[in-house]
């Protein structure tokens, strides 16, 4: 009973806040003036107490230990709170462990100064490129998807905007259980930074992870290509002839799963789709046979309709009257020019059919 009613505080908490902050160049200029006057006044004393006898003791000493705690620990510690942001950057903080807020726009801002900003991506980035190899390239691949580190900064900002993330080609079967080659290229960004870091160990990974899945769950429900049409009447969709629709199922079916992660998928499509190695010649093979039926279906459609034109127009002009048998002649000799892979060699007849 207590789980039940912890879960929804704990979803509360990673909904992303703005963090409380201050502008930072006033910030900036306040503290460099503080320490000057901090500095002054450590050197006046200084000098006051080795001049004059009748001089405080109590108070020089006093005024000495806050100069010099502001000169060597509070006025380092408040420049550690400035922080400066580019265009669609964030950073998400926590404090003492717990959730700060959510620094978001480009500027300088002052928070503060004993937050931490974290991000599990750039933590894995830094992380794998301790292994020797140059930070250039070395590569986090889950699944079939991969990630440039080089392009990752090892400091803990979250870019908001829109990237993205391609695969390998991958071997699915389709609906019909035909193996096929598919490869598809997804755009997406962080909406929500706090589910992005707090909700998933590293949200980069998780899309990754979460692509491969839906891939495969969309291609299965497709046959790669038009096979007729469907026992209803209906068209057939497959992988090759319903792009757009398939993209937008795959988007969908991705959006789903990585919600719980902030992520927001703007557009997922298909780059490279074609048959296995192993049924890609036979494939070929049936596709070349069915456009061969399919011209002779309309030669035939064609000569048919050409000889009943030829027909109609002798009947109707009057030029010869055929009885039945020279009509099946003339059908026969029509058909056998019009549907025939070659020209065919005329034999002109001088005398009569009889």
């Amino acid at each position: 009973m207590s789980q039940s009613n912890n879960q929804p505080q704990s979803k509360l908490e990673y909904e992303e806040r703005e963090a409380k902050t201050l502008p930072g160049m006033a910030m900036l200029l306040l503290n460099i003036l503080l320490m000057l006057i901090s500095l002054i006044a450590l050197i006046a004393v200084a000098s006051l107490m080795t001049g004059r006898s009748d001089f405080s003791t109590f108070i020089g000493i006093a005024v000495i230990v806050i100069t010099l705690l502001y000169l060597s620990i509070i006025g380092p510690i408040l420049f550690v709170g400035l922080k400066i942001l580019g265009p669609n950057e964030a950073l998400v903080l926590t404090f003492f462990g717990k959730y700060y807020g959510t620094l978001r726009g480009a500027g300088f801002f002052f928070v503060n100064p004993f937050v931490t900003a974290i991000n599990p991506a750039a933590e894995a980035a830094t992380t794998t490129g301790k292994t020797g190899a140059p930070e250039s390239a070395v590569k986090v691949a889950t699944g079939s998807f991969q990630f440039d580190m080089g392009t990752l900064r090892k400091n803990k900002k979250i870019s908001l905007k829109a990237m993205t993330l391609s695969n390998d080609k991958q071997k699915i079967n389709d609906q019909l259980g035909n193996p096929i080659i598919i490869g598809i290229v997804v755009i997406w960004k962080v909406a929500n930074t706090a589910k992005a870091v707090f909700n998933v160990d590293n949200y980069k990974e998780f899309l990754s992870i979460q692509c491969d899945s839906a891939l495969r769950n969309i291609v299965r429900l497709y046959p790669y290509d038009c096979t007729g049409e469907n026992l209803d009447g209906s068209d057939e969709k497959s992988l090759r002839g319903s792009s757009d629709e398939v993209s937008q199922r795959l988007r969908e079916e991705i959006q789903e799963k990585v919600e719980i992660a902030g992520l927001e998928i703007a557009e997922a499509r298909i780059t490279h789709l074609s048959y296995a190695q192993e049924i890609a010649a036979a494939m070929l093979q049936r596709q070349q046979a069915s456009a061969i039926v399919d011209a002779r279906q309309m030669i035939v459609d064609g000569a048919v309709g050409m000889v009943e034109m030829a027909l109609a127009r002798l009947s109707d002009s009057n030029i010869v009257d055929l009885d039945e048998e020279r009509k099946a002649a003339m059908v026969s000799n029509l058909l056998v020019v019009l549907c025939g892979n070659k020209d065919a060699q005329p034999i002109v007849n001088s005398g009569t059919l009889y």
